[in-house]
């Protein structure tokens, strides 16, 4: 069997097509693997990382302004999506793949569109509740579209034929106790925040994070770990100079601008805030933690705030949008929790029962069943 997966632009988009990818190849190891993505973005690095043979393909996506730069910019977009699909076309026609799955991102587009177009049994993986523009064109053109949550089928198109599988989840994030992650980490039994705005880091995070080093900090009630992020380099720092919070010597907080240990630190967390990015509230589901979401407004469509009110709806998170967001209300949420272990444990199971841990396999099943009964 051959198979070519997709996908890029985003670490959300990436991760799941090689999650994907490393699933079948476990399944069957003399299968051929090929990764189309953009020769620049983040896939190169990371697929090559992942062991799998790369095959570039170069797009552009189009800007909704009408700057001249960015008409400028649309121009070129138009000429490079006339020339991914050569490219896609001449991809597929030497690979020769037997499956093609797509899991979002501009490069998607050409890829599983020829390959649909040429008769290959094609796929769509959707991770966010609020399908991205690629997947929503594609859905009614490929054999199946794999969703993350049932949420994202009413943003289709009603030819779609959909499967609810959920996210991958990284292994070891599932598979670690809190107990063996605290001692790990030398935590006590105290509650534990961990808050995070990505690698790049998030500004809203980081005040929420130093809101509630400053309430907690001085009278040591909790645990605390905050990842600041590339971009919370400089900033938390002052930000927490700005509060009058000194650090020095204080055993529990602990800042980082990456946290490389993220899987031992959310087994360890009894509390979670956070921007609300579809493999996010996966690992939060898949971890049963309570979550205090803080979705980022500055993204297609507004997807994290659908992906966050899937667990609000739930009742397995709480929400605090950007526009609300005050040290008042933020440092409020978690004091109430801090006083309502029960909530915090009703939060827990809830998030508990929305957890698929089996994305890779459903995948794998439905796309192998599929391709046996076309060899019929």
């Amino acid at each position: 069997m051959k198979l070519l997966v997709t996908g890029g632009g985003t670490g959300g988009h990436i991760n799941p097509a090689i999650a994907i990818a490393q699933y079948f190849k476990a399944e069957q190891p003399d299968i051929q693997i090929l990764y189309a993505g953009t020769p620049n973005g983040m896939e190169a690095r990371l697929v090559q990382k992942a062991g799998f043979d790369f095959a570039p393909i170069k797009v552009k996506g189009f800007s909704r302004s009408f700057a001249p730069q960015d008409i400028l910019h649309n121009i070129s977009a138009v000429e490079t999506a006339l020339l991914s699909k050569r490219r896609a076309r001449a991809i597929l026609r030497e690979f020769e793949p037997d499956i093609v799955i797509g899991t979002g991102g501009y490069v998607c587009g050409p890829v599983v569109a020829e390959a649909a177009r040429m008769g290959i049994l094609t796929a769509v993986h959707e991770q966010n509740a609020f399908p991205g523009v690629t997947n929503r064109l594609l859905s009614h053109r490929v054999d199946r579209v794999f969703l993350a949550v049932e949420e994202a089928r009413r943003n289709l198109d009603p030819k779609a034929v959909c499967e609810v599988v959920g996210n991958p989840v990284r292994e070891s994030v599932v598979f670690k106790s809190k107990a063996e992650a605290r001692k790990e980490l030398g935590l006590d039994d105290r509650l534990c925040i961990l808050s995070f705005g990505g690698s790049l880091g998030a500004d809203t995070i980081n005040r929420a994070g130093a809101d509630l080093i400053q309430w907690h900090y001085r009278q040591g009630l909790v645990n605390h770990i905050h990842g600041y992020g590339k971009l919370g380099r400089e900033k938390f720092p002052r930000m927490l100079a700005e509060r009058g919070i000194d650090l020095t010597g204080n055993q529990d907080v602990r800042t980082l601008e990456f946290i490389d240990q993220m899987d031992t630190c959310m087994a360890a967390a009894d509390l979670i805030v956070c921007r609300a990015g579809a493999i996010t509230i996966s690992e939060i589901e898949a971890t049963g933690k309570p979550a205090l979401l803080i979705p980022s407004p500055n993204v297609t469509e507004n997807h994290q705030y659908h992906n966050a009110m899937v667990l609000v709806n739930k009742g397995a998170a709480l929400i605090l949008e950007e526009k609300d967001y005050s040290a008042e209300a933020v440092v409020s949420i978690v004091k109430k929790l801090y006083g309502n272990r029960s909530m915090l444990a009703d939060l827990s199971q809830n998030a508990s029962k929305l957890a698929i841990l089996d994305t890779a396999k459903r995948i794998y099943d439905s796309m192998t069943a599929l391709f046996s009964e076309r060899k019929r």
